[in-house]
């Protein structure tokens, strides 16, 4: 009898010794050691409210964990959709590393980020179309494919991350009477890298350094002043019990002669800063948002510029400087319907009111009906707008069919065909600011639709 026990026992430990670098890494019962990243990053995720660790909605950041333990604290992370990026970078970040205790949980983590080490890769392949029609003239058709990679690297394990975003963009513009578009009068491609920052928590603050994309108006989700890049920096402070307020702070160059902005009044580049405070309502309820916008340093292009009755250019002593204030109201319904308004002013009176209409003021008056998510098939969402676009107090709107410099109605609407594919179609008619008097002509109308595959 002990004979049999101690060959079991020389047995067993022999079997368990061969695969204990295996039990290692795949038993998912065993303890994530004490000095693990993932307990500091599961406790800045506790502290901002991300996820509630165990059961009892208790967080025991003192005590160890199991690898399971740990990935169900995750998995409830993953479903969050209204986090900051720099949480997301970390929920990112600890879904790659208990990927195989996700899968068994039956939460799919993907396979480019098992593979992909510290770096996640995204983006979109997009087409649209263009079509301009002005009172005096034909139609003008433009169509363009665009390709975006976007890389993200994590930086240890520190909650920041590098990021980039690449195009490569071709398309054909033509003005032949209204023809196709796709055997145009010139075709021109160009590949650029117009995003290269780092992110991450910095002074309590969501943090972009270098060359990134700021959005103005964000707890409407208007845009009507600026969507683009600047090079420089970024602050947002995430406030509240759901992190439904913020105030964000931008500083940096703009470049005027960006393909977002080729019809602006000003040439080169320019200082700009921004001070925003916003708060955005969840699925019901009022948002609401306050920002002031400048832009000091900057060259005029007087060939664009605005003409006095006897033709002169009109100039203004500091006129190479301007200050945009912006304040906007929402209201929620319910989840599917939200109405807002913005209305912006700039200090540029002297130099934009002239024979047309006032270009120193904006304002965008929009109703939405439910919304499209790329990533939800049969999603749609339908809206409607005026908007008046003064030149003056906008900088580079976000919209794909109201331009810069005019007003007018636009309506639209999205939907998702399948996963990931998203179509959109808007139409606005309008006016030419301008040109918006006795005997000119001022009428304008622009098609837009696109559709974009993200991966």
């Amino acid at each position: 009898m002990k004979t049999k026990t101690l060959v079991s026992m020389i047995t067993g430990a022999l079997v368990i010794g061969a695969a204990s670098t295996t039990f290692a890494a795949a038993n998912p019962f065993s303890d994530v050691p004490a000095d693990s990243w993932a307990y500091d990053a599961v406790s800045k995720l506790a502290a901002d409210g991300i996820v509630d660790g165990y059961g009892d909605g208790t967080y025991k950041g003192q005590e160890t964990m199991t690898r399971y333990e740990m990935a169900q604290i995750v998995a409830k992370a993953m479903t969050k959709t209204d986090i900051d990026k720099a949480d997301k970078a970390l929920v990112d970040k600890l879904a790659a590393e208990f990927s195989e205790e996700l899968d068994n949980l039956g939460v799919r983590v993907s396979d480019l980020e098992k593979k992909s080490d510290n770096v996640k890769w995204g983006g979109e392949l997009k087409y649209y179309y263009a079509g301009n029609k002005a009172e005096s003239g034909d139609r003008t058709n433009d169509t363009q494919y665009e390709f975006r990679l976007m890389p993200k690297a994590f930086i240890g394990n520190s909650g920041w991350t590098a990021n980039a975003r690449i195009r490569y963009y071709s398309n054909s513009d033509s003005a032949n009477n209204g023809g196709s578009t796709n055997n145009g009068d010139s075709d021109k491609s160009d590949t650029t890298v117009d995003r290269i920052y780092v992110e991450g928590p910095l002074f309590g603050a969501d943090t972009k350094l270098g060359k990134l994309d700021t959005y103005s108006d964000d707890a409407l989700g208007s845009g009507m002043i600026i969507d683009d890049n600047i090079s420089g920096a970024q602050f947002k402070w995430n406030l509240g019990k759901n992190k439904d307020t913020y105030v964000k702070t931008a500083v940096g160059r703009y470049d005027y002669d960006s393909e977002a902005n080729k019809t602006t009044a000003y040439d080169g580049t320019g200082d700009y800063a921004a001070l925003e405070v916003g708060h955005a309502a969840q699925e019901k309820g009022l948002s609401a948002v306050a920002g002031y916008y400048t832009l000091r340093n900057i060259d005029r292009n007087a060939a664009k510029f605005a003409v006095d009755e006897n033709g002169d250019s009109i100039a203004k002593t500091g006129s190479d400087k301007t200050g945009i204030w912006s304040a906007g109201l929402g209201y929620k319904f319910n989840k599917d319907f939200n109405l807002y308004g913005v209305y912006a002013k700039s200090d540029l009176d002297a130099v934009s009111t002239y024979k047309g209409d006032d270009q120193s003021k904006a304002y965008d008056i929009t109703l939405a009906y439910k919304g499209a998510d790329s990533a939800k098939a049969g999603t749609w969402g339908l809206y409607t707008a005026y908007r008046y676009l003064g030149q003056f107090a906008t900088i580079a709107p976000t919209y794909d069919a109201a331009q810069r410099g005019y007003k007018g109605w636009e309506v639209g609407g999205q939907w998702t065909v399948a996963q990931n594919i998203l179509t959109s179609l808007r139409y606005f008619k309008g006016k030419d600011l301008a040109n918006d008097y006795a005997g000119q002509d001022a009428d304008f109308n622009r098609i837009y639709g696109s559709v974009e595959f993200f991966f």
